[in-house]
Order: C-alpha cells, then structure tokens, then sequence
C-alpha cells in the first residue's frame, strides 16, 4: 500500500518534469524513496 502512495505521489510530482531526462531522474529518485522504504 505504501508503494502505490509512493507512486501516485511520484506521478504528481512528476508534472513538473520538462524533459524526458528530468522525468528519468525523478523516477530514479522515487525509485531510491521507494526502495528505502521497502528496506525499513
């Protein structure tokens, strides 16, 4: 459940990408939060 907060989180943010390389770094970095939470 706190995956898909995560990601429905990312997909707001993910707006204000401009570019196809700030979307891939705004996908790793929600990736990094994702996977930070997942070790916890």
């Amino acid at each position: 459940m706190k995956v898909l907060i995560a990601l429905i989180a990312a997909c707001f943010l993910l707006g204000a990408c401009n570019t196809v390389k700030g979307f891939g770094q705004d996908m790793q970095k929600a990736g990094e939060k994702i996977e930070g939470a997942a070790k916890k």
